[in-house]
C-alpha cells in the first residue's frame, strides 16, 4: 500500500510504459471491409465515411497494393446492385458472374497470399432491401432466406473466397451453408459467421455505402437485441454448434463485454468488425477538433484487441501504415 506501493514508478518514463504495455495488433490482424461496383474506373466517395469508397474492379487491385504492401491480411467484400438488377430473393447475390464473384477472382489473382472474404447476404440484392425473401406476413421467411444464403456462399467458394461469412442472422444459417460447402466439396472454405450481430444504431453510413436500407421495417426481428445479452451470446454458442470456424461480434465498441465474455467461452477465433457508426464518430469528433483522430483509432483498436478479438474487421486498416506505422 502507499507510500511503499507507487503505480506512476511503472509509467514514469516513455521507455518504460513502451516497455510494459501490450503492442498494438499488427497489420496482418486487420481485414478491410470495402464496397465493389460494377463497371470501370469507378471510385465513388463514401459521404459519411471519410476515406472509404465504392470501386469498381480495376480500381480495387489498385487501392490494395499499398494496403498490402503496408502488411494488412484480409480484405472483405460487399456488393452492390443495381435496381433493375433486384429482386424478392435477391438472386444477384449468387450470379456467378456477379460482382463480388469477378471481384474475388481478380483479387486472388493478383494477390494471391492476400485473404479474402465476401459477405454472405443479400440485403443490397432484394429490392425491398431485408436479408431473405419475405413470406406473405412481410416477415422474412427464415429457411427460404438459408437456401439463397447458401447458394450465394458456394457461388462465393467457387469463386476463390477463402472465407464466406454470413450477416443475415437467419436461424440455422450457419448450418445450412456449412451442408451446402461440404455438399460440393468446398470443405476447406472458412465459414466467418456474424455470430453475435445487434439491431444497431450504429450501421447508417453502411446502409448509406451499400444502398441497403429497408423498404419497410426494420432488422429487429431478426437481428440481436442489445438489451438481451444472454440471448445474444447464445447466438454465438449455437453458430459454434453448427459449424462455424471464426465467431464475430458486431457493432464492437459499444460491445466490449459482449466480446469479452464470448472470449471466455469460446476457444475459436474472434472477430471484431468496427463498425462504420464507430468509424464515423471518430471522424467527426476529429473533424471538430474535439479529438485527435490518430490516437482515437490507435486506443480504441487497442481496447478491441485487450478485450478478445483476435481479427480486427476495420475501416482504419487501409490507413494502418497512417495510424500504426
Amino acid at each position: 500500500m502507499f507510500p511503499e506501493t507507487r503505480l506512476r514508478r511503472l509509467r514514469q518514463s516513455a521507455g518504460i510504459r513502451k516497455m510494459l504495455n501490450a503492442p498494438l495488433p499488427g497489420p496482418e490482424k486487420f481485414m478491410w471491409p470495402t464496397f465493389v461496383v460494377d463497371g470501370e474506373k469507378r471510385r465513388e466517395e463514401i459521404a459519411s465515411m471519410p476515406g472509404q469508397h465504392r470501386l469498381s474492379i480495376d480500381r480495387l487491385l489498385a487501392e490494395l497494393a499499398p494496403i498490402v504492401d503496408s502488411g494488412v491480411g484480409s480484405v472483405l467484400l460487399f456488393g452492390l446492385a443495381d435496381e433493375p438488377e433486384k429482386d424478392f430473393q435477391g438472386s444477384e447475390a449468387f450470379n456467378p458472374q456477379g460482382t463480388v464473384q469477378r471481384a474475388i477472382h481478380a483479387v486472388k489473382e493478383r494477390f494471391p497470399e492476400l485473404v479474402v472474404a465476401a459477405d454472405v447476404c443479400v440485403c443490397a440484392y432484394t429490392d425491398h432491401g431485408h436479408c431473405g425473401p419475405l413470406a406473405a406476413n412481410g416477415d422474412v421467411d427464415n429457411d427460404a432466406a438459408n437456401a439463397v444464403l447458401a447458394k450465394t456462399a458456394i457461388s462465393f467458394a467457387e469463386a476463390g473466397a477463402d472465407i464466406v461469412a454470413p450477416s443475415a442472422m437467419m436461424d440455422g444459417q450457419v448450418a445450412a451453408i456449412r451442408a451446402a460447402l461440404d455438399s460440393k466439396d468446398w470443405k476447406n472454405t472458412i465459414l466467418m459467421s456474424y455470430s453475435t450481430k445487434f439491431a444497431s444504431a450504429m450501421y447508417g453510413p453502411f446502409r448509406d455505402a451499400e444502398q441497403s436500407q429497408p423498404g419497410k421495417g426494420d432488422r429487429k426481428g431478426y437481428q440481436a437485441s442489445y438489451g438481451d445479452l444472454r440471448t445474444a451470446l447464445r447466438e454465438s454458442e449455437l453458430d459454434e454448434a453448427e459449424g462455424a470456424d471464426i465467431l464475430m461480434v458486431k457493432p464492437s465498441l459499444f460491445y466490449l463485454d459482449v466480446l469479452a465474455k464470448l472470449r471466455e467461452q469460446t476457444e475459436l477465433p474472434l472477430a471484431a468488425y468496427n463498425v462504420s457508426g464507430e468509424y464515423a464518430m471518430l471522424h467527426a469528433t476529429a473533424e471538430r477538433g474535439w479529438g485527435d483522430l490518430r490516437e482515437m483509432v490507435r486506443e480504441s483498436t487497442a481496447a478491441l484487441s485487450r478485450a478478445g478479438a483476435d481479427i480486427l474487421i476495420s475501416y482504419w486498416a487501409n490507413r494502418y501504415a497512417e495510424f500504426f506505422g
